[in-house]
């Protein structure tokens, strides 16, 4: 039975109009929701990552100009900007771009529907970073596999214009005591879990984040202080970060932002970039 060009244009997924920078992956709906402002921090306020941030930039400006580049996982310590990095290097990148490259996230609970959006994506002439926020993986869970399938692109390729960033607490994407238990009970514990652990390996780029220590941690505060106008003497500032850090009983990027908010409302004014 033949298939005429009009059905062909009635069966093939709408293009996209190119009218925000990012959108949201809706997979019961196959659709890609538009996003008019991304939530994201000014780039030279995300301190104590500066490895990361150079190594990361690089890999999206060469993507975002057309040339090969890494998918990357963003893995380690919470709290500690990963996924502040990924929204803030997307802002900075498009900050004089013409050829402006989409932001599109995916939600770890739609990773089964990869191939899907990466079908949607493909005749598409913009450049698209695929970005899920806290990837990891249980017990039993095989949504991994569609994962693997879009970083690779199966028989037909991962699309030249979609680069995919994920950021996990965990290096192999899975928990460690799952990992030891599926090598205690196989009948070849080394190629048990292979398959899972393999997952890490396709992404080309393997970026670590790891706690800050005090002085990092008093650095950011002052960042954000200066950024937003918070005028406190230095000395109370730290004094009073410091409190707040004792009080959650940890120190890192997201601490010194919830301080930040909250010195601000203490002071009475509004955090505008």
């Amino acid at each position: 039975m033949k298939t005429s060009k009009t059905d062909g244009r009635r069966n093939a997924a709408p293009r996209l109009r190119a009218e925000a920078d990012a959108y949201v992956w809706e997979a019961g709906a196959a659709r890609l929701l538009a996003v008019r402002k991304v939530a994201s921090l000014p780039l030279h306020l995300l301190k104590g990552i500066d490895s990361a941030r150079e190594t990361l930039m690089e890999n999206t400006r060469r993507f975002a100009d057309g040339l090969p580049a890494n998918n990357a996982l963003l893995w380690g310590a919470r709290g500690m900007g990963k996924s502040s990095l990924v929204k803030a290097l997307h802002t900075e990148v498009n900050r004089k771009r013409k050829d402006r490259l989409v932001l599109v996230e995916v939600h770890r609970e739609e990773i089964a529907s990869l191939p899907l959006l990466l079908r949607r994506l493909r005749g598409e002439k913009r450049r698209f970073l695929l970005f899920c926020d806290d990837l990891s993986f249980d017990k039993d869970d095989t949504s991994y596999k569609s994962l693997k399938a879009a970083l690779e692109g199966g028989i037909e390729g991962r699309p030249a214009n979609v680069l995919f960033y994920a950021t996990s607490n965990r290096r192999h994407l899975m928990p460690r005591d799952m990992m030891e238990n599926e090598r205690s009970t196989a009948i070849n514990p080394s190629e048990a879990v292979e398959e899972k652990i393999s997952l890490s390996d396709r992404f080309g780029l393997w970026l670590g984040f790891h706690n800050c220590d005090q002085g990092e941690y008093l650095s950011m505060v002052e960042s954000y202080a200066g950024h937003f106008g918070l005028e406190l003497a230095r000395e109370e500032l730290h004094r009073k970060a410091l409190a707040w850090a004792a009080g959650r009983g940890a120190r890192s990027g997201r601490v010194a932002w919830q301080f930040t908010q909250d010195l601000a409302g203490e002071l009475g004014k509004k955090l505008e970039p």
